[in-house]
């Protein structure tokens, strides 16, 4: 069993100058790596990376990294990752995996990817040297896996280091491929944060509800979007109810049994109603952050016998992978600074505060299981803190 200090994402400042175009540089770059392409990160004087999404690599991708002369592809791996794999003790850390020559696609895509049919032998780990960057948000390799990660794949790239190119942008020109500098990596959460911005409301009428308004927030230059679902006209100088909710496909719209996603979200629908008037945001963060492909992923682990929170460090993530500040400024933006929160959850209680979001009360949130979430519901309590 890994260690489960829990590590979460780092949010870096940016001026609001710069915002825009950060959230432009990484939205493109994000693209090209889900479209199976190679993009160049650029960090300090000398510093870049050649880097493709691991999720991606084939035979052929991987002839075109080894392609260029002199230099030779590693594979960046989260510390969750390395630690699954008896790599390194690297949680919270990024690890850079080299000695892959004579490798094929298959067998690097299994470092990557616990799902991949083909085994991670001890022969295959004697022969991989570790390279352990101290710190996960600095550095060309580190940028790479967080790029992996805002586009929603596995956190995992083949990398390519750059430095004895003289003017790497002039050669990422050359052979097509797209630039994106580190800090704008990191700093992508951030500026799309800043950028948030109310782009549309509408009045939805809903059963027992019938004066309820959506509202729609996006960052300025594009993004994922969330929603605020308002009911009743609740009063800016009183503590507000509040859930946030996390999208959930499965369990918001198929009514999947493996959650208590639907429960909660009908639950929390049922109190606001109940209380007349409250707010609901419903936040675009899948899977606790993983995106819904990922969620699938983690789902096919559970059936091999993984918890929740070990099948999502299996794949390389944290446990949890969301973060608040999104929640923090839709709420601020509302004009609701004090509030009561309906969750189980100590952690969203603790970054609302941390982003200025008083909140008054904890209002307790819990259903009934059933025999398919039972255990789920019993680890989020054991092992995150959930007050179930």
């Amino acid at each position: 069993m890994t260690d489960h200090n829990k590590q979460k994402p780092e949010i870096y400042e940016v001026s609001a100058t710069r915002a825009p175009l950060t959230v432009l540089s990484v939205e493109r770059t994000m693209g090209e790596l889900r479209r199976g392409r190679p993009v160049v990160v650029c960090g300090g004087v000398g510093q870049a990376v050649l880097a493709l999404a691991a999720e991606g690599l084939t035979a052929e991708s991987l002839k075109q990294l080894q392609s260029f002369d002199d230099l030779v592809p590693s594979l960046a791996i989260t510390g969750r990752r390395a630690a699954v794999l008896g790599l390194a003790e690297t949680v919270g850390k990024i690890a850079e995996v080299s000695g892959l020559g004579g490798l094929s696609a298959d067998e690097i895509s299994a470092l990557a990817n616990p799902l991949v049919q083909t085994s991670v032998t001890d022969a295959l780990r004697e022969r991989l040297t570790i390279t352990v960057h101290e710190k996960q948000g600095h550095g060309c390799a580190s940028a790479a896996v967080a790029l992996t990660k805002i586009a929603r794949l596995l956190p995992a790239a083949m990398t390519v280091h750059l430095n004895n190119i003289d003017d790497v942008v002039a050669w990422a020109h050359r052979h097509d491929f797209l630039t994106v500098d580190t800090g704008d990596i990191f700093q992508f959460e951030g500026a799309a944060v800043r950028n948030l911005k109310q782009i549309a409301e509408a009045r939805v009428p809903i059963s027992d509800a019938h004066n309820t308004r959506i509202i729609a927030f996006r960052p300025a230059d594009g993004g994922r979007e969330h929603l605020a679902v308002v009911i009743g006209s609740p009063k800016q100088d009183e503590p507000t109810l509040v859930r946030l909710h996390s999208e959930c496909f499965t369990g918001d719209l198929l009514g999947s049994l493996r959650c208590d996603c639907g429960d909660q979200l009908q639950g929390a629908m049922s109190e606001i109603k109940t209380m007349g008037t409250g707010v609901l945001l419903y936040l675009a963060q899948e899977g606790r952050g993983i995106g819904l492909i990922n969620k699938l992923r983690a789902y096919e682990l559970q059936d091999l016998g993984f918890d929740t929170m070990d099948a999502n460090e299996q794949l390389g993530f944290e446990s949890d992978e969301r973060v608040y500040m999104p929640a923090a400024r839709m709420l601020k933006l509302l004009g609701f600074t004090k509030i009561r929160l309906m969750t189980n959850n100590p952690d969203k209680m603790n970054a609302l505060e941390r982003y200025g979001i008083n909140v008054v009360e904890r209002v307790t949130h819990t259903f009934p299981s059933n025999q398919h979430n039972e255990f789920y519901l019993q680890t989020k309590a054991s092992r995150s803190g959930h007050q179930i």
